[in-house]
């Protein structure tokens, strides 16, 4: 396993700022911590909650800037809807999360051949288009997103040491 570190005065200092940088200084050390990316070749090196939140920090970013179109166009669709990824969200105190993503999965697979493939910024937008039932789950999860990102926060307060290291200075 890869020793996720996290210095005191960090965790601190996104403490303070708020659920978003607390959630981030977590996401950042684990991504430094495995070079970057996660990947098939490192994510043995890492526990079920540190990949986890790998996977929620995935699907936060895309899906608040993309919809879940931008989520499977860039290769997270797999992780997401080919894992337990719905299950580790309810376990982590996120049932309507868990909601969306099994309302996902059906469409994921409706449409993963299309939204999978390499395609011109045209054609990726025409996407949009050619898949409008993600629409509803795209709303779900922006309109829910605060409560989302504040259930992982207290997740990994609750977990903290699941996730790394605190070093005190």
């Amino acid at each position: 396993m890869k020793e996720v570190k996290i210095k005191d005065s960090a965790l601190q200092q996104a403490a303070k700022e708020g659920m978003d940088e607390f959630v981030a200084v977590f996401t950042n050390a684990i991504q430094e911590a495995i070079g970057g990316e996660l990947s098939s070749e490192n994510m043995s090196e890492l526990n079920n909650d540190q990949i986890t939140l790998l996977g929620w920090n995935a699907l936060h970013e895309e899906v608040m800037d993309g919809g879940f179109v931008q989520l499977i166009h860039n290769g997270w669709g797999g992780f997401i809807f080919r894992n337990p990824f719905d299950k580790a969200m309810r376990a982590w105190g996120l049932p309507e999360l868990c909601s969306i993503v099994r309302r996902g999965h059906n469409l994921y697979f409706k449409y993963r051949e299309e939204l999978e493939r390499d395609c011109s910024d045209e054609e990726f937008m025409a996407l949009f288009e050619k898949c409008p039932e993600f629409d509803d789950l795209d709303d779900a999860f922006v309109e829910h997103e605060e409560e989302f990102t504040s259930a992982v926060a207290h997740y990994i307060d609750e977990h903290i040491s699941n996730f790394a290291t605190i070093e005190n200075e």
